[in-house]
Parts: structure tokens; sequence; C-alpha cells
């Protein structure tokens, strides 16, 4: 599996890199990293995509191995990074801190701390009864979403039109402004790092969590691990990158029709298949409808919808 989507990985980085309003031959490229060649290369390249590259590819990965974890933790195939609240939570502190007028660090910052107290709410209201489990979490984050998405109508309809450009690129999911690459990277390395171990573990409770308890596992603790590291991929991701859709979808629903189910294969590859993508879709928002830039979640969704349903005819049963 991943013998092939490392050559995969390296060819979107290289497009990423190469591939944009102004297009920039290898040779120049190879130039450019010897230190030579011509200074607007020199800027394009390494001050304005590789930045931008870097951070695509980790926010992909991030989103994919959530999506991962989320289908396993929710016994459901077709579940989403963003199914509870998550980015809704993201996007109303994002929100906030535009209309606020405040930079893009506070803008970011607000984010995360929207996502976090999503997570924390969805979390709170599951357990209200003392236990969760996974139908009662999915309906509550369906029901926070919900609440969040009617919180961020209100604000776009009340808010000044001179602010409803970046409100709206920012909630489509855009990477013009993702210029900070080492967060989600050591977040993606530090999740892989944790879970790699843990791969046994996780197949046995894909098979259902009477079956892992009946084999000596703690699956509560097991089912908060996955939980919470699946909210911090997703606000991390969200805080870089806006609401970006279907990766977290897509990419592991059809890695486990091409692969198979074993974790400790699938989450690695859902890094590098889920970090391509986004490279990709981000490489033909900038070069599209050249000089003007497109939000990336656009093209997710163009992409990932069609690409799903062909998922879906070929899924047995």
């Amino acid at each position: 599996m991943l013998a092939w989507l490392l050559p995969l990985a390296c060819l979107s980085l290289a497009l990423g890199l190469l591939v944009g309003s102004v297009t920039i031959s290898p040779a120049a490229a190879w130039a450019v990293f010897k230190g030579q060649g011509d200074p607007l290369h020199h800027t394009l390249m390494l001050e304005l995509r590789l930045p931008r590259v870097l951070a695509a590819f980790a926010v992909g990965g991030l989103l994919a191995i959530a999506g991962a974890l989320m289908q396993l933790l929710l016994r459901n195939p077709l579940a989403d990074p963003y199914v509870l609240g998550l980015s809704g939570g993201a996007a109303v502190g994002a929100l906030l801190a535009m209309l606020a007028g405040v930079g893009t660090t506070w803008v970011s910052g607000s984010a995360f701390l929207g996502a976090l107290a999503s997570t924390l709410l969805v979390f709170g209201l599951a357990r209200i009864s003392g236990n969760w489990n996974p139908l009662r979490l999915l309906l509550t984050g369906i029901v926070v979403a919900s609440g969040w998405g009617a919180v961020i109508s209100f604000m776009l309809a009340v808010s000044p039109s001179r602010e409803l450009p970046g409100m709206l690129y920012w909630l489509m999911g855009d990477l013009s402004y993702a210029q900070g690459f080492a967060l989600p990277w050591a977040t993606l390395l530090l999740v892989l790092l944790i879970l790699q171990p843990l791969g046994r573990s996780l197949n046995v409770l894909a098979r259902g969590s009477q079956q892992a308890a009946s084999l000596g596992m703690a699956v509560v603790r097991a089912e908060g691990l996955i939980y919470l590291l699946a909210a911090l991929m997703t606000a991390i991701a969200v805080t870089v990158a806006g609401s970006i859709g279907f990766i977290g979808l897509l990419v592991p629903h059809a890695l486990r029709l091409l692969f198979g189910y074993d974790q400790r294969k699938l989450l690695p590859a859902c890094a590098l298949a889920g970090g391509s993508l986004l490279v990709l879709a981000d490489t033909l928002a900038r070069s599209l409808l050249a000089p003007q830039q497109l939000p990336v979640g656009v093209i997710t969704a163009l992409l990932g919808v069609p690409a799903f349903l062909w998922l879906l005819s070929r899924r047995p049963g």
C-alpha cells in the first residue's frame, strides 16, 4: 500500500511547488534549490508555495486520519471528522475574531478555542447520563453542529459587507494564509507515533466493543483516546485551513475498499493519501482561474462528490 503512496506524495509536493499562476520548470526549480536561479522563482517557491504546500499536506493527512478514527469510533464507514460539530465551533470562533478586526494569528487561535469548546460541549452532553455510546455521541454531534450552523448564519446576516468575502472564503476552506505548518506537522507525526503501536487493539475494536471487551480490552479508555485524538486533529486542521470537506470522508473509505481494514496500514496510508489529495486540490485551486485563487474547499467538494458516489456504487451490499 505504502509503496505507491510514497511516490504519489512526492509527486503531489513537486506539482504544488512547480504549478500555479506562474509555472516553474524542474530545471529552474533545481537552480533555486542550489541557491541560484531567478529571484522571482526563489520567492514563489520557497517563500510562498513551500509553506502552503507543507501546510496543505499536513492538514490533509490530519483530516484523513481523523476520518478513519471517527469511522472506527462510530462503527460507521460514512462518518466524517466534522460530524461532531468541531468545524462549526471553529468557524464561530474564527468569524468572531474576524468581526473584531484582529490579526490572522488571533483568528487561528479563536478557531482553535472554538473547536476545543465544541469538543468539550459534545463530549460533556454525550456523557450527561453517565456512559456514552457511538449512537449517543453521533446524535449529540449532529445537534451541536446544527446549532453552530444557525449561529454562523446569524453572524453572516448581521456582518458588515466588507467582512463577508474573507469570512465566506474561510468557511469554504482556504489555504491562502496557511503559512504556519509546524503545528499540523508536529501533530500529525505525534498522532502516528501514538496510534501505530495500538494498531492491533484498533483492529479488535473495529469488530465491535463487546468483542473487544470480551478479549480484555479497556474499551471506554480506547474510545475516549480515539475521540480526543480525532477532535484534536480536526481542530488543528480547521484552525490552519478553514472548513475543508470530503478529505476525511473519502480517503479512508477509498483506502479500505482498496486495501482492507488493517489499521496498522490504513492510518499511515491515510496520512499520505489525504496529504497528497489536498495538495493536488490546492494546486488546482491556485491554477484553474489564475491569477484568481479559488477556495480549496470548492475543489475538494467538486472532486469528492462524484468520486464518493462512484465508490458507493462499487461497495458490496
